[in-house]
């Protein structure tokens, strides 16, 4: 048996590490897909995929989504972004963008930073760090946001924007603001990796 062989299923947010080299190239586990009509997130207890809720609206993801290990949205994330009052409490979200769709979830990959977008729900710093499939042919050799199309941004501003709407319904307390690049993504991965070893290695 190999040495570092591990008989028992890591935690995928306490288990795993963040990845090969933050900030620029991370692990990400998949939540959700392009395809998928209900919203799931990890329990964080157990450790396994629940669902969340149905997605309301007629709009799917754009992109595989979901989330950081071993990353918190805590003191520092929060700090990053005005008017916030803090982080919301869970791992850093990540959206991964590649031209061969993942189709399905609970899936580890390595996601290539380019920047990231700011979103302030109910008060707290809810930051949705953009990034591109490690070797995707069409994406993988971007460096920055501001190398991918603009309609490809646009998506995903829009779906940020009304993810959580619900119909019939007045606008929520979500506020999406404008994108920034991999220096500021940077920093928020970055003190996501120290928010979490704040709250849970000391």
């Amino acid at each position: 048996m190999p040495e570092s062989f591990n008989p028992w299923k890591p935690h995928p947010w306490h288990g795993l590490d963040p990845g090969p080299n933050p900030p620029e190239l991370l692990n990400a586990i998949i939540e959700i897909t392009p395809f998928d009509g209900l919203k799931y997130e990890v329990d964080k207890t157990t450790g396994y995929l629940r669902v969340d809720r149905p997605q309301t609206g007629s709009a799917l993801p754009p992109t595989a989504y979901g989330f950081i290990p071993r990353t918190l949205a805590g003191d520092r994330v929060g700090r990053l972004m005005p008017d916030s009052r803090g982080g919301d409490g869970d791992p850093l979200d990540i959206t991964v963008i590649s031209e061969r769709p993942v189709t399905r979830a609970e899936v580890l990959l390595h996601a290539r930073v380019l920047g990231g977008i700011p979103m302030l729900d109910h008060g707290l710093a809810d930051d949705k760090i953009v990034a591109v499939l490690k070797g995707d042919q069409l994406y993988g050799h971007m460096r920055n946001l501001e190398e991918l199309p603009d309609a490809v941004v646009d998506r995903l501003v829009h779906y940020f924007s009304t993810y959580k709407l619900k119909i019939g319904e007045p606008k929520g307390a979500v506020e999406v603001g404008t994108p920034y690049g991999f220096d500021h993504a940077s920093k928020v991965v970055l003190s996501a990796i120290q928010d979490y070893v704040d709250h849970f290695m000391t």
